[in-house]
């Protein structure tokens, strides 16, 4: 059973910093793009952002220069850098994991983030 464990959300200040890490297990993390997407209360969950196996890196435009999301494939980890957060960006933040042959889906139970002071 393939687990994806996310861990370092909580409550920040405007303005201050978080990092997110996603423990993936039972995979073969070169063949997963590795995402993260959050959901506010009340709305759709959302792509934050996403990379891939080979490294290719997208954001949503509304972290652009703020979130930078990276991998350490030996550790199956996938990371998020949230800088300069803003009370918008609480959420509760997931991780996921896709096959990029089979497509094949997989998420975390959700790490919560706070901004608000």
């Amino acid at each position: 059973q393939v687990q994806l464990v996310e861990s370092g959300g909580g409550l920040v200040q405007p303005g201050g910093s978080l990092r997110l890490s996603c423990a993936a297990s039972r995979i073969t993390f070169s063949r997963y793009t590795m995402s993260w997407y959050r959901q506010a209360s009340g709305k759709q969950r959302e792509l934050v952002a996403l990379i891939t196996g080979g490294g290719i890196i997208n954001y949503a435009d509304s972290v652009k220069g703020r979130f930078t999301i990276s991998r350490a494939s030996a550790k199956s980890t996938v990371y998020l850098q949230m800088n300069s957060l803003k009370p918008e960006d609480t959420a509760v933040y997931y991780c996921n994991a896709r096959n990029d042959y089979t497509k094949n889906n997989y998420w975390g139970q959700g790490t919560q983030v706070t901004v608000s002071s």
